[in-house]
């Protein structure tokens, strides 16, 4: 095919849907122009293993996920900002605007509609990379999607200091990263974990912690809800918003539709309910420079990519604080 070339890479393969993954060699086209970064750290996240349930229709196996990719590109240390834009209306767009993203069409998601990062390299538009401060891979790969997605929710939600903020899923990879980030607005944080160990760990980063869903009864009901989870908490997280309250979906782990309860509870509060899809390019590396200087503490374990299977095993238990980071 004119203008691509054929890549080879070994990675840890998904053949079926909620099947143990295949280490195997993977072969794809590229363009010509895009670069290969050797991929040192991988996130696993929980977007990744919606995707491993079937969760995202339009997706078939084979397929190379892993869109949290951070190694070398010619000797420097860099990330992947995973949106792989096709629109060029779109790149000057994200090039200016803090808060661009792209819409449906303008741009391929990596470990999704192209092969991503769980192997030993990865292939990308060069405009994609972003420098790192250093070589600390493993630290990104944990914590720079968790605060890139929830300082965009934050926008989303037009969340300002004062505001109290209820996240769920708040000590899983996205939840425990993205708290630091809501502190720094200023806003008061209360996370929902079932977990009194993990709650111990959120109140040591100066989070809220709530083991129930009806802390609102003692505690007051919230201006804000992100939620991460989706089906499983999503109807008693509207019933903690205040009057006008906003909520902002992220996630929706379980990939099974939402059903909406109390419609009435909807209208008579007048609740806004949001959708927040991706980051931007610049909301990724302000999440790099928080990880990098420090100001993000990451939570995760290591396993080798060889040992994925068992790695999904322990991210599905639901057991993990913070992320899952595979080394290829």
């Amino acid at each position: 095919m004119d203008g691509y070339r054929t890549v080879r890479v070994t990675g840890a393969v998904l053949e079926e849907f909620r099947k143990p993954f295949v280490v195997r060699e993977f072969e794809y086209q590229v363009p010509e122009d895009w670069v290969e970064v050797e991929v040192k750290a991988v996130g696993v996240c929980g977007r990744d293993t919606v995707v491993w349930k079937g969760g995202f229709r339009n997706l078939k196996p084979p397929l190379l996920l892993g869109h949290e990719v951070f190694g070398y590109h010619d000797g420097e240390p860099v990330g992947v900002f995973p949106a792989l834009v096709v629109s060029e209306e779109c790149r000057r767009r994200m090039d200016t605007d803090p808060a661009a993203i792209c819409g449906p069409g303008e741009a391929l998601i990596l470990g999704e509609n192209i092969p991503g990062g769980y192997a030993d390299r990865v292939y990308v538009p060069k405009w994609n990379l972003v420098k790192l401060p250093d070589e600390d891979f493993p630290k990104y790969a944990a914590a720079v999607c968790g605060v890139a997605t929830l300082m965009r929710a934050a926008r989303v939600a037009r969340i300002a200091s004062g505001d109290k903020v209820l996240v769920t899923g708040a000590s899983g990879g996205v939840g425990i990263h993205g708290v630091q980030y809501l502190r720094l607005l200023g806003a008061e944080v209360y996370g929902y974990t079932r977990s009194p160990e993990r709650a111990r760990i959120l109140r040591e980063i100066g989070v809220n912690p709530v083991t129930s869903l009806d802390f609102y009864r003692e505690m007051g009901r919230v201006d804000v809800v992100l939620e991460l989870v989706g089906k499983y908490t999503f109807n008693d997280s509207m019933r903690a918003l205040k009057p006008r309250g906003r909520m902002v979906l992220i996630g929706n782990i379980s990939g099974e539709p939402l059903e909406l309860l109390r419609p009435a509870l909807l209208v008579m509060r007048e609740l806004e309910i949001h959708g927040s899809a991706a980051y931007s390019k610049k909301e990724y590396e302000a999440a790099v420079r928080l990880v990098g200087e420090g100001v993000v503490r990451a939570f995760y374990e290591k396993m080798p990519l060889s040992q994925i299977n068992r790695a999904y095993e322990i991210v599905t238990s639901g057991e993990l604080v913070g992320r899952m980071v595979l080394e290829p």
